[in-house]
């Protein structure tokens, strides 16, 4: 297996270790009776910040990772196996957790912009990745 593909999994294993997060916002709220399991309608993230950002954090994820993931198969269906290649995606999973880490730290304006880095970091490595595998 090459290191984009690991990247990949890596990805989304992260996303699914966020998902733990919400779920165990909600599993314990049920469990203490402070909540009904019906109670958390889609799109509304009830509850304190810290589990409002795990929701976003969330769906952050889920947004991102298709485009990653399309990226990373059609380099590897493409044969690209340069070292620039697999540099730029474990670049991107580095950028990606930061971005995940600073949107549950906090959501004050040093984060955000923070997190804003981050993202702009990522779409910068899809690009170079992209023409990577035009130029392979």
């Amino acid at each position: 297996m090459t290191t984009p593909l690991y990247a990949l999994l890596f990805f989304v294993a992260w996303t699914l270790s966020i998902l733990m997060g919400v779920a165990y916002f909600r599993v314990s709220s049920v469990l203490r009776k402070e909540a009904r399991a019906s109670s958390f309608p889609g799109g509304v993230a009830p509850g304190n910040d810290l589990y409002s950002r795990f929701i976003r954090a969330h769906l952050n994820c889920v947004e991102n990772l298709p485009l990653f993931g399309a990226v990373v198969l059609v380099g590897h269906v493409a044969q690209v196996e340069s070292t620039l290649f697999s540099g730029i995606s474990v670049a991107y999973i580095a950028a990606r957790v930061g971005q995940t880490l600073a949107h549950l730290w906090s959501a004050r304006e040093l984060a955000v912009n923070i997190r804003f880095g981050f993202f702009c970091l990522q779409v910068g490595f899809l690009f170079a990745m992209i023409l990577t595998i035009l130029a392979a």
